[in-house]
């Protein structure tokens, strides 16, 4: 091995050239991998099984996925704490102008005024199984790519079904551990019936707006209480005023007396997705093309949405989820843009596939195997790019205007109902017509006409300047009757929107659905439009899925000749499974000669409060209560203030949204919400000296609860004494 390897492989093993960090907390351990951590030696004072026992109850039988985020539980009664960002859809559709829980805010001082959360569930992991020698052995004398794909999500389906058939009770998931090479299968309990207990106002919970979001200082009370429900007979049910509070396994012990700097804390959660085991053109795709079309699309969509909110208080409500996400997922990759270039990760990426491709010439039996690899990681990643803004366009189409989300739906209705004989056309569409309408008013609960119109104008018209090799079929045919492309466009949104009866929802649901003559029979240029899109879609897909089959096995080798170089082995990135990282509550140096300490006080609050910006309005309560001192028993004495959101150098990402952050002794002290603007990069890349996550501190979530909302009950029930 000569000097240059050598000199990368170090850098490899040991983090990042410029951040010289010792880096011991990286890591989103899975389940099976917690037994490899010493939690002990990095500071856990009760017993590790406590966290994780496969043989008995443990921490982790408090967790909950809900709604994509996280949550726990906190009391025998079924209770759950988890992010206010969290619950924001359930309560955007619990609201009306004349009951605007969204803004005001809601408390439930007993079960029965508990309000149903439309769309969420709570999802438990039960268990856990390897299953990689399972899936890849369907494969393993198959060398086509797309077949080979094709298989292994084949077998991936059949062990979770067999796994629901040998036990109903449960939903079986076989997640995809390390990209083409271990998978493991997960058993999930899921309680149907979760109703909302206690959400702060809007002015507490989503403090800051987006000025601060992806930002620290940050004083946001990001959390909500929500409650699980079961039939009589503790089986999962579907909503019912007879059902009762869940008794979970486990729940969390909530410890008002907080954290200190330095003090050892974990997280237990379910995050999204990392991407750190990949090459440098997967980064170089996301940081040209996904990351900055993203981006700036969603910043269109929402001045559109924000614009036409502006019209009344009913609009401005059914906008609000889909701002609010499109936000928080623009600033996140602008952050990730900024992050990249700042360290270079492309560069850096580059360094180290250098030095593997060197690693596996210089070694003849590698090479036998793996010498084809970078090479053809290449050639992939040319034809990938070479069609990414279609590809892009193509991903965002639907979500982009609700009226050809609300086209696609009733197209594959139509399609599905041709192909049944004559005979049995009434019944197929009476069995399934109740599930094509709930699916449908999801659409419509956020649809505003202005809104599609200048939204598919923009689609339409970014389309029509792809190049020769990216067209869009079903964009060129409205081009084409005529030379100027902003009138043809501005001409067939004016008729088509104009003459569709699917922008009217009763028309819909009350004729167009009445039966399957009335459905067959409909048809508008917008159903056409459409068909033109999901043929291109259709026809593209034969090249797609021997793409993603090649990508498949071709990282599962890229995984697996990097752990032969650099002789270890790695931690999957994350995937929506149930995980589990540890740090410490610390600070960090974001630029030269600046240190951002670790916590917030309602102090910051106020002073962010007096520069008259909406985002920084706060309930007046607080400014009272401040000014009084009345702190109660949930200050934090160094400060002489209430502790509002604090920080921490854990491994997170999203989903970890509504994670429990726990002490030394498994104690609750506080709820992951957000990640400091440099550690939007963490899905690339982690290291100690950028990487910090945020929480809202319990003790303040306690006094808000207690002083501002009267919600003593609730503090009760989880066992807090006043």
């Amino acid at each position: 091995m000569n000097k240059k390897t050598l000199l990368i492989t170090l850098l490899l093993c040991g983090g990042l050239a410029q951040y010289a960090y010792k880096t011991p907390e990286e890591g989103m351990f899975p389940l099976s991998e917690i037994h490899k951590v010493d939690l002990k030696k990095a500071g856990l004072k009760i017993d590790q099984n406590e966290v994780y026992n496969p043989n008995g109850i443990s921490l982790v039988d408090a967790l909950v996925n809900v709604g994509g985020c996280t949550g726990s539980f906190v009391s025998n009664e079924g209770l759950i704490i988890t992010n206010h960002h969290c619950a924001f859809s359930a309560v955007q559709l619990a609201s009306t102008p004349e009951k605007d829980y969204l803004n005001n805010g809601f408390v439930a001082k007993s079960n029965e005024e508990e309000i149903e959360a439309k769309g969420l569930t709570c999802r438990i992991t039960d268990s856990y199984e390897d299953v990689s020698d399972k899936v890849l052995g369907a494969v393993a004398q198959i060398d086509d790519p797309a077949t080979r794909l094709q298989l292994i999500n084949n077998a991936m389906k059949n062990i979770a079904l067999e796994a629901e058939k040998n036990d109903p009770s449960i939903k079986a998931e076989v997640s995809e551990m390390f990209i083409g090479k271990s998978y493991v299968l997960f058993k999930y309990k899921t309680i149907q019936d979760v109703r909302l207990v206690y959400i702060p106002n809007r002015k507490v919970g989503e403090y800051g707006g987006e000025t601060d979001n992806w930002v620290w200082p940050r004083h946001t009370g990001d959390y909500s209480f929500m409650r699980a429900y079961v039939g009589k007979d503790g089986k999962p049910a579907k909503y019912s005023k007879d059902n009762i509070p869940y008794t979970p396994k486990k729940f969390l012990k909530v410890n008002p007396a907080g954290t200190n700097e330095e003090d050892f804390v974990f997280i237990l959660g379910y995050p999204g997705r990392t991407f750190r085991h990949r090459p440098a053109q997967f980064i170089a795709y996301q940081q040209e093309f996904v990351l900055p079309y993203t981006s700036d699309l969603y910043d269109f969509q929402n001045a559109t949405m924000e614009n036409a909110g502006k019209k009344d208080k009913t609009t401005e409500l059914k906008l609000a989820t889909r701002i609010k996400r499109n936000a928080n997922v623009m600033k996140n990759y602008r952050g990730k843009l900024q992050g990249l270039k700042a360290i270079d990760l492309v560069a850096q990426k580059k360094q180290e596939d250098a030095a593997l491709a060197e690693f596996i010439n210089g070694n003849t039996e590698v090479k036998a195997q793996y010498g084809s690899l970078m090479s053809n990681i290449d050639q992939l990643y040319k034809q990938i790019n070479g069609d990414a803004n279609r590809d892009l366009w193509l991903t965002q189409i639907y979500t982009s205007t609700s009226l050809l989300n609300v086209s696609k739906q009733i197209n594959a209705f139509k399609t599905a109902l041709s192909s049944q004989p004559n005979a049995q056309k009434e019944s197929f569409f009476n069995e399934n017509v109740s599930k094509l309408k709930q699916s449908l008013n999801g659409i419509y609960e956020s649809y505003d006409i202005d809104v599609d119109r200048k939204i598919l104008k923009k689609m339409l018209s970014d389309a029509s300047a792809f190049n020769t090799i990216q067209r869009v079929s079903a964009v060129d045919k409205i081009t084409s009757k005529g030379s100027n492309n902003e009138t043809m466009i501005n001409d067939f949104i004016n008729d088509s929107f104009g003459l569709s009866k699917l922008k009217d929802q009763n028309y819909v649901f009350s004729t167009l659905l009445k039966s399957s003559k009335s459905i067959n029979d409909y048809n508008d240029a917008i159903l056409e439009f459409e068909k033109g899109i999901a043929k291109q879609i259709a026809d593209l897909k034969p090249e797609k899925d021997r793409r993603d089959g090649v990508l498949n096995k071709l990282m599962g080798d890229y995984v697996n000749v990097k752990e032969k170089f650099l002789k270890k082995g790695f931690i999957p990135d994350a995937n929506s499974t149930l995980r589990l990282t540890y740090g410490h509550v610390r600070g960090y140096s974001p630029a030269d000669a600046t240190y951002m300490a670790p916590y917030t006080s309602i102090k910051g609050i106020l002073e962010k409060g007096a520069s008259g910006k909406p985002e920084f309005a706060y309930p007046n309560e607080i400014k009272t209560l401040w000014e009084a001192k009345d702190f109660g028993p949930f200050a934090k004495k160094d400060l002489n203030d209430v502790p509002v959101s604090f920080l921490y150098n854990m491994d997170t990402t999203g989903g970890n949204s509504g994670s429990p952050i726990m002490n030394a002794n498994g104690e609750l002290i506080g709820v992951n919400f957000d990640r400091a603007y440099g550690a939007t990069i963490n899905d690339y890349a982690w290291n100690e000296s950028y990487s910090r996550s945020i929480g809202v501190d319990i003790r303040y979530v306690l006094w808000v609860a207690s002083k501002i909302d009267k919600a003593d009950f609730l503090l009760k029930e989880m066992g807090v004494k006043l």
